[in-house]
């Protein structure tokens, strides 16, 4: 069987899903943060070794002010209850983002998970907070810019590797498949550097009602794919 390593997904749909059954858009979120739970563990136990979820993008601190608190709360208990969940789980958890955008008790837990799941060898697990593709971007040329301002790098040495080594996701693969839910088909601002050549699914699905079914039909299309990375394939 052919297994995505890497599966990014944009969770999307929490507020329709909401909005469908007569509740507040907060109530989305909740259960959406309840799906990623067992979204996690189904994908661990289909043999995909990295997940990473657009949890909270650059973008989302213009919603009402009452939906980014639910969102900061929701993120708040998922890290105090997180460390022993991932543990009990082998799970090595991640934040990618601009965590200095965050409140400090929430940088605070992110370093404390972090730290305590890093060793982990199950599924790896990054939840990208405060993150935009493009403000990635712009944060790893300015480092690159400041050691070439400093003389420890000359312009004409950077690469695509210089460049990777100054994005939030170093030392990860880049994400075989990318799913998106509730029918959007763009990809928003994430991880614009890595899905140069990521595999595509869009589904009509809204992220609370997204499962292990659904999972298991992203992953089948994504089998049926043919990945060339630009390459043309020979005639047999």
């Amino acid at each position: 069987m052919n297994i995505p390593n890497h599966v990014a997904i944009i969770l999307d749909g929490n507020g329709r899903w909401a909005k469908a059954k007569g509740l507040p858009r907060t109530a989305g979120h909740v259960q959406g943060a309840k799906t990623v739970e067992q979204i996690c563990e189904d994908a661990y136990n289909m043999g995909i070794h990295y997940l990473t979820i657009y949890a909270f993008s650059t973008e989302n601190w213009t919603r009402p002010d009452n939906e980014v608190t639910t969102l900061m709360n929701l993120l708040r208990n998922y890290m105090k209850n997180s460390i022993k969940r991932a543990q009990k789980n082998n799970m090595c958890v991640r934040v990618i983002g601009d965590k200095s955008g965050l409140a400090e008790d929430l940088q605070t837990s992110i370093a404390k998970l972090e730290e305590a799941t890093r060793n982990n060898t199950g599924l790896h697990f990054q939840i990208a907070i405060n993150y935009g593709g493009r403000d990635e971007l712009q944060r790893a040329v300015i480092k690159l810019a400041n050691e070439v301002a400093a003389g420890t790098l000359k312009p004409e040495e950077i690469d695509d590797k210089k460049i990777a080594a100054q994005l939030d996701t170093v030392g990860l693969p880049d994400p075989d498949l990318l799913i998106r839910t509730s029918g959007e088909q763009r990809i928003s601002n994430f991880l614009l550097w890595q899905t140069s050549y990521t595999e595509l699914y869009f589904t009509p699905v809204l992220w609370p009602d997204f499962n292990k079914n659904e999972l298991a039909k992203a992953v089948e299309a994504y089998q049926k794919r043919d990945r060339r990375y630009g390459l043309v394939k020979e005639e047999s």
